[in-house]
């Protein structure tokens, strides 16, 4: 009995261990792609959806809850020009040379950006939020470990 609590406890140590170094990956993976798509977002220098007063201070549009209100607006604004692709072309074909036809599809693959970058910023922090979870689940099998080898060598001296 005394062998199978020594291995459960090196075990749990060894998990604990892993799980920390997993959960360190996740957060600086989570950091690094989120800092990664802020700077992708500045280098666009879209401004949609702020108040003048931001845009004179030299806010970007580089957080989720902005891209999020930005890509809000362009869908407005697009579906002013025709509510759905489908109205747009009325059963016929995309025109490159219709002018509203172009506008709507820039129109659409801005705001697919921005919905797209708003999905990456929550898969940042989902990433960054298990990675905590996993150092914290870490640390307390680590703590269970040592525990049982605490236990084991308490039980060894009273036998």
């Amino acid at each position: 009995m005394g062998n199978l609590v020594r291995y459960l406890a090196i075990a749990a140590i060894a998990l604990g261990i892993a799980g920390l170094a997993i959960g360190i990956g996740f957060i600086v993976e989570g950091k690094a792609k989120s800092d990664l798509l802020t700077e992708a977002m500045r280098e666009e220098q879209i401004t949609l959806g702020l108040t003048q007063e931001q845009i004179d201070q030299g806010n970007l549009v580089d957080t989720a809850g902005e891209a999020q209100k930005a890509g809000d607006t362009i869908r407005e604004h697009r579906r002013s020009i025709a509510p759905t692709y489908g109205e747009l072309l009325a059963g016929g074909r995309f025109d490159p040379t219709n002018p509203a036809h172009v506008t709507y599809m820039q129109a659409l693959n801005l705001e697919t950006y921005l919905y797209f970058a708003v999905a990456s910023y929550g898969l940042t922090t989902v990433a960054q939020i298990a990675g905590i979870f996993m150092i914290v689940t870490g640390i307390g099998l680590a703590m269970v470990g040592v525990a049982l080898l605490r236990v084991r060598k308490q039980a060894a001296k009273a036998a």
